[in-house]
């Protein structure tokens, strides 16, 4: 038996207050975005040349995918810092 009571009366109920802001969720990093894809960019490749539906130059493919992630990882940095300078400041560092 358990000592904790679940019931309505024993659980505080914590509501907002009117006209405050709460913080944002912790977001995904670009860069993790990116890779991610990356390396499931990389799989399918993999897939598609072991079932034989085209032959792939490893070297081509692999410049083609290091030309993206690179071209990808600059845009979102960029978005990412638009992003960040319209924020208000919070005078922390």
């Amino acid at each position: 038996m358990s000592s904790f009571d679940h019931s309505p009366e024993t659980t505080p109920q914590t509501t907002p207050m009117p006209g405050s802001t709460t913080a944002p969720g912790p977001t995904a990093r670009v860069g993790t975005i990116v890779w991610g894809l990356v390396v499931l960019a990389l799989a399918v490749l993999i897939v598609i040349a072991q079932l034989g539906v085209v032959a792939l130059n490893g070297t081509y493919v692999l410049i083609g995918l290091m030309i993206g992630a690179g071209a990808a990882l600059v845009i979102g940095g960029l978005l990412s810092a638009r992003r960040r300078d319209k924020e208000p400041t919070t005078g922390k560092s």
